[in-house]
């Protein structure tokens, strides 16, 4: 049977890293697996960031910490406001700027709406149980204090989210069919919050319950729509900043801990696929790769939904996932009879095949009529 190589269209890590290029990150990972992906990779890094949670602030403290993280980083009088962009106009005595994205660090106390209260990013009732944010009891957990997801906010703006799910929207934050848009500008940091929250609080705080749409094939609580925000909205220096105050536990309000998906967003592609995010640590420049010339995918395109695998490589792991990156199928340990492997029930449509072994990830397209 005729056999087709075809073009590597994307590599994932599977490899050691040292650590994110100029970041403060590097002794926080010290010792770290980064050989594991998957759910492994995310019971790992939860396991990380509970134990490094080493400073539990009071709902008051997050006042102090917001003062101290949340500062625009080109004015550091002002801080940023979640989701911006507020309809009010307020007294140039704020220092509100022309968009309305930021307020004086000082303006704080939400009694009237030229000033910033805080918002709960997983909104406190979408918890289960629900968030609490006052004084603590034995079956409390900290989720409605944590500072990775408590953001300064517009009154107006935080009232006008009130607990609304998450949804899918363009341009600046708002209302939308389904839910709550948080705005361009921050849905990147609303998805890396929400990965966060997931992994250190986990069954009270799913991803599914603070936002809508489909779901990840491999992890039903985890939602495609974090995962498209994370990808589309890279890093920015503010994320950073906050980042870097709770990473230190030395600094008067901060947790101890901090948030892997700020660090590397890729992580979020390796633990749960989907779009590949920004990858801040070089990973796949660090890969030695399967090569491509040891395996074949045939027929492709394919009429008859199925295709084979051969290959002479030890391969531990297969993904058939759509052209989007969402994994619709996984198969550990392969079993390949005369070195093929055969996938059947294929659907009409575009996919890509991933492969993985010791040596790396390939990552193949084809097609079936």
């Amino acid at each position: 049977m005729k056999k087709i190589t075809f073009t590597i269209i994307a590599l994932h890590l599977t490899l050691l890293v040292l650590g994110q290029s100029g970041a403060p990150a590097n002794p926080y990972y010290n010792g770290f697996n980064w050989t594991l992906t998957g759910t492994a990779l995310k019971n790992a890094l939860a396991n990380k960031i509970t134990t490094t949670h080493t400073k539990f602030l009071t709902y008051s403290e997050d006042w102090n910490a917001s003062q101290a993280t949340d500062l625009n980083p080109t004015n550091s009088n002002n801080v940023l406001l979640v989701y911006g962009f507020s309809a009010n106009t307020c007294p140039t005595s704020t220092s509100d700027d022309n968009d309305h994205r930021e307020r004086n660090l000082n303006s704080n106390g939400g009694a009237n709406s030229c000033e910033w209260n805080r918002e709960h990013v997983y909104a406190k009732s979408l918890g289960t149980p629900v968030l609490v944010d006052g004084a603590l009891t034995s079956a409390d957990s900290d989720a409605g204090e944590d500072a990775h997801h408590i953001r300064s906010a517009d009154v107006d703006r935080n009232a006008n989210r009130g607990n609304s799910k998450f949804a899918a929207g363009t341009g600046n934050s708002g209302n939308v069919t389904g839910g709550w848009y948080p705005g361009d500008e921050w849905k990147g940091d609303v998805a890396r919050m929400m990965m966060y929250m997931y992994l250190r609080y986990g069954s009270q705080c799913l991803p599914i319950n603070v936002g809508t749409g489909a779901t990840v094939a491999s992890d039903s609580n985890m939602l495609q729509l974090f995962l498209q925000w994370n990808a589309d909205d890279p890093v920015s220096q503010y994320e950073d900043n906050r980042n870097t105050y709770h990473g230190n536990s030395s600094n008067a309000y901060a947790q101890g801990n901090r948030n892997p998906f700020i660090d590397n967003p890729y992580l979020a592609t390796l633990i749960w696929g989907g779009p590949i995010a920004q990858d801040r640590w070089n990973f796949l420049s660090a890969q030695n790769y399967l090569n491509s010339e040891m395996v074949a995918i045939y027929p492709n395109p394919t009429n008859n939904g199925i295709v084979s695998i051969e290959t002479t490589e030890a391969i531990l792991n297969v993904r058939i996932m759509t052209i989007h990156g969402q994994v619709i199928r996984e198969i550990e340990k392969p079993l390949f009879i005369e070195n093929i492997f055969e996938i059947t029930n294929l659907t009409q449509g575009f996919y890509l095949i991933e492969l993985r072994n010791n040596k790396g990830t390939l990552t193949k397209k084809i097609v079936v009529n």
